[in-house]
Parts: structure tokens; C-alpha cells; sequence
């Protein structure tokens, strides 16, 4: 389905500042040489400009990409600038990013992933 971003398994935020006049091939291509990741994947990429009121997500559907763009027209994204390239998020991570709040809630209950049992 065209543009259907649910069926994606990981999503990856891009840290910092991306040029927002970048389109399909030149965010595929920052995928795969500064990432090192494949942009054929079923991932999700998101890209955020230095205003953070512009958001671009890269998504490929099996026989295509498609481009998601967001314009805030009021307040901006909370998006993280930290020393890393790319960060991959939980959907929950997601919708706060979409709703203005930052990825990284101090109170918000955290899963554990238990490799074995005591």
C-alpha cells in the first residue's frame, strides 16, 4: 500500500541535521555510505532539517520508494543531535517524535530484554 509505514520492522532516526532539498536517491545514498545500511530494507529512515520543523521519511515498498514529507506549522521537532549518526527507535519513540516530545522519556517504563533466567 502506498506509503503504509506500519509494515516497517525498525525505524531509524538520522541524528542531527539533514538537507531537506535531498530526495529519494540522495537520503538512500546517506543510508547506505554514512549508515552503512541497506536502504532496500523494511526500515523506516527519518530525516530532520536544521529548523526542525521539516521531517522526511524514506521508506522502500518492494517495487519503489516512497517519500513521506511533515511541515510543523507550529514548534518544532524534538530531535536528537547527539554524537550519533543514526539511532534506531521504538514505534512508541516515533509517535512522541511526531507529537513534539523527545525520544528519550526519563519516566517512560523501559523493556527489559532478559538473555537468561536467574
Amino acid at each position: 500500500m502506498f506509503g503504509d509505514i506500519s509494515k516497517a520492522e525498525k525505524i531509524y532516526v538520522a541524528c542531527g541535521y539533514t538537507d531537506m532539498r535531498k530526495s529519494i536517491d540522495g537520503l538512500a545514498a546517506i543510508v547506505q555510505q554514512n549508515f552503512q545500511l541497506n536502504p532496500f530494507q523494511n526500515s523506516l529512515f527519518l530525516f530532520c532539517g536544521r529548523q526542525r520543523n521539516r521531517m522526511k521519511a524514506l521508506c522502500w515498498e518492494g517495487d519503489g520508494f516512497v517519500l513521506l514529507y511533515k511541515r510543523l506549522e507550529n514548534g518544532s521537532f524534538q530531535w536528537p543531535m547527539n554524537a550519533e549518526a543514526v539511532r534506531s527507535i521504538t514505534y512508541q519513540e516515533f509517535r512522541w517524535l511526531l507529537e513534539g516530545l523527545s525520544i528519550d522519556q526519563p519516566k517512560a517504563v523501559k523493556k527489559l530484554h532478559i538473555t537468561a533466567c536467574l
